[in-house]
């Protein structure tokens, strides 16, 4: 049975009812969105439209009622099929008031004058709007008492629906068997990015409908940068080559990497990618319901020989974002909870200027760990030197 696109009005009912409800808890009349995932999230708008940064687009969320939608008129046919009440727009880009007066209206229709006005502020937010109009909005809305919800959308969106996982399984299904059959036709002597371009017209071939994230690296016994555009210098034996890729379907992302050899490598490469497995096997059959990001992190750090100091975060939450929360690092004190969606991606320096990482996705179930991404093997598989 084919896995349908969208998703039926009780998921977006279901969303809306839990982020009011928490809304109630911190008295707010409205939040106003202007980012493209959680104007996503909560009307279900997806659009390539969002690369150009010459229009803003805001959705207002009400502590009671639908959301309504502020946004340029060429979006008004795409956000009327979605999951949103009144559709207000006009025809930016606009100067000197680009929506903003329009917005103004519909939070004091909302809200009345001086509202406690949400607003995602925290780690891993952004503001899709000129700072110039935050402060003309604010004065036409009569100075709201700004109030921070990031931990409202960040708690809803952690917590991934049965219908968000079979997206991000079937993602990371399909970006498994892309990476499965690379060995068939990548080799030594074939330049990095050649490869690079293999793996997206695979991944394309394959059904995945972007390859919106692809890095990596290949180098002899292991590997330094691994986020700079790949190079043109060929494949060579004793090289390890690894690809981390977010592949995308319907909206919803996978994220991890695969290691193989070049040929023969070096037995330190070899045993220093046995060793993240290892670190990532151990998460897999110890992580629980309840415990923190921060502990999830040390499970792995254990196995590793690493107290953590200097060391970057060993994975992060996965969703409608390549990266979402929380990050699991030392100091993130975050309560896994069931049907989180999650990397496990440690990583381990061999000497300087090399390294390898390792990485799967996986849901967290109350019985434990659940793969998503078919599980890399042991042993590093090779390449035709």
């Amino acid at each position: 049975m084919s896995l349908e696109r969208g998703f039926p009005r009780a998921e977006y009912e279901a969303r809306l009812n839990i982020i009011q409800q928490a809304m109630e808890v911190q008295d707010l009349d409205v939040i106003l969105l202007t980012s493209e995932h959680d104007i996503r999230y909560i009307t279900g708008f997806m659009t390539q439209f969002w690369q150009s940064p010459t229009r803003p687009w805001f959705v207002v969320v009400p502590a009671r009622g639908m959301p309504e939608a502020v946004i340029p008129t060429i979006g008004v046919p795409l956000m009327e099929r979605g999951f949103i009440g009144r559709v207000h727009s006009w025809p930016s880009p606009a100067a000197p008031d680009d929506g903003i007066s329009l917005l103004a209206d519909v939070i004091r229709s909302m809200a009345g004058t001086t509202p406690r006005l949400g607003m995602l502020m925290g780690r891993e937010t952004k503001l899709m709007m000129p700072l110039r109009d935050l402060i003309l909005l604010e004065e036409a809305i009569g100075s709201p008492e700004r109030v921070d919800a990031t931990e409202i959308f960040r708690a809803c969106r952690m917590v991934k629906s049965d219908a968000e996982i079979a997206k991000i399984r079937h993602t990371c299904g399909m970006a498994s068997k892309v990476f499965e059959q690379l060995p068939s036709w990548a080799s030594a002597g074939m330049p990095l990015a050649e490869v690079f371009r293999g793996f997206k017209i695979k991944a394309l071939e394959s059904g995945l409908d972007d390859v919106s994230y692809l890095v990596g690296a290949a180098g002899q016994g292991g590997y330094g940068d691994i986020i700079s555009p790949p190079g043109h210098a060929p494949l060579r034996s004793g090289d390890v080559l690894m690809l981390d890729t977010g592949c995308c379907w319907d909206g919803y992302f996978c994220d991890f990497d695969r290691n193989f050899a070049v040929g023969k490598v070096s037995a330190e490469a070899a045993d220093a990618h046995a060793l993240l497995w290892q670190a990532t096997e151990d998460a897999l059959t110890r992580i629980r319901v309840g415990m923190t990001s921060a502990e999830l992190f040390a499970i792995m750090a254990d196995r590793l020989g690493t107290d953590g100091d200097g060391v970057g975060r060993f994975g992060h939450g996965l969703g409608l974002q390549l990266t979402e929360p929380p990050s699991h690092i030392r100091w993130d004190e975050t309560v896994l909870t069931e049907n989180m969606v999650l990397t496990l991606e440690p990583s381990l320096e061999i000497s300087e200027g090399r390294m390898l990482v390792h990485e799967e996705n996986i849901v967290l179930r109350n019985d434990g760990a659940e793969l998503l991404t078919t599980r890399a093997p042991a042993i590093l598989p090779q390449l035709k030197a």
